[in-house]
């Protein structure tokens, strides 16, 4: 047997659906962890990881119960995880994780913050949870299966255009070199949309534009366990994603557009109006004194 049709045969091996359903499982009872220690994080617990970019003990405990849950899940996995607590390995199938996306949100006790978990296959996402916590919102979807929120079909919005659309999108607060023409681009926005919001968890605002609640969602400088899991729920509810240039370079590429179909080409060409040159900017010097 050709070794394509080795991988090919392996694939069909893993029931996607029932993996997902045990991976939801198991988010849960993580979840459940996170939800317990809400308002209970000291000053002493919180590590700076980089400007503006936090984190505790909840974080890497979360994530330890993941990859120990996961790996016996599905043996022989490899692991992309935010927090380090274990190497990242080659392997056919790779989890990738964060355990609390909205870490800022959870230590400050606002809502929404997440756990997100996708699964690639050679590559190629094959599967993804995210639970809401606060709202007990579990988000999921796997390769050709649909997507779903607490066992219930969603599906992207049909707004028709730009001018009847809620548009999602993350401020810089780590990284300023494109400041300026992340703001021109916003001004566009609210001048040409009908409302901007900005939730401070990417996984969850991909999970909005997925349920319909939003109708696009941007934003740069993202990492993979951002948007993973969160940008194949939209694909599986019949939404677009790609990166600010409209490729396909959106999890490891650090900026993703999604949206509905309608306005998925406008939101593009936004994004190459504004920001076509973004990853070109230095960092400017600022001044704090």
């Amino acid at each position: 047997m050709h070794f394509n049709q080795l991988k090919k045969t392996y694939m069909v091996q893993v029931n996607l659906e029932k993996l997902c359903q045990d991976t939801i499982k198991i988010v849960k009872e993580v979840g459940t962890f996170v939800a317990q220690k809400i308002d209970k994080v000291s000053s002493s617990d919180i590590e700076t990881k980089d400007k503006n970019d936090l984190v505790s003990y909840v974080d890497k405990t979360a994530e330890k119960k993941l990859v120990e849950a996961l790996q016996k899940l599905l043996p022989n996995s490899s692991f992309l995880v935010e927090e380090g607590t274990v190497e990242r390995s080659e392997s056919e199938w790779e989890w990738i994780i964060d355990p609390l996306d909205g870490t800022m949100n959870f230590l400050h006790n606002i809502p929404p913050f997440a756990i997100s978990v996708g699964l690639s296959h050679n590559g190629t996402m094959a599967m993804g949870v995210v639970l809401e916590i606060t709202r007990n919102e579990c988000f999921y979807a796997w390769k050709g299966g649909g997507a779903y929120c607490n066992e219930k079909p969603i599906k992207i919005s049909q707004a028709p255009d730009l001018a009847h659309s809620v548009v999602s999108t993350g401020v810089p607060y780590k990284y300023f070199s494109f400041l300026d023409e992340y703001l021109a681009t916003l001004k566009y926005l609210i001048l040409n949309a009908q409302a901007i919001r900005r939730h401070g968890a990417a996984a969850i605002d991909l999970c909005y534009v997925a349920s319909g609640r939003f109708d696009t969602f941007f934003e740069f400088n993202l990492l993979p366990w951002d948007v993973a899991a969160a940008s194949l729920i939209v694909q599986e509810a019949g939404g677009k994603v790609g990166d600010s240039e409209g490729k396909d370079d959106y999890i490891f590429g650090r900026s993703i557009v999604a949206a509905n179909p309608n306005i998925y080409d406008d939101m593009i060409a936004v994004m190459q109006r504004y920001l076509s040159e973004w990853k070109t900017k230095k960092e400017p010097v600022i001044d704090d004194k």
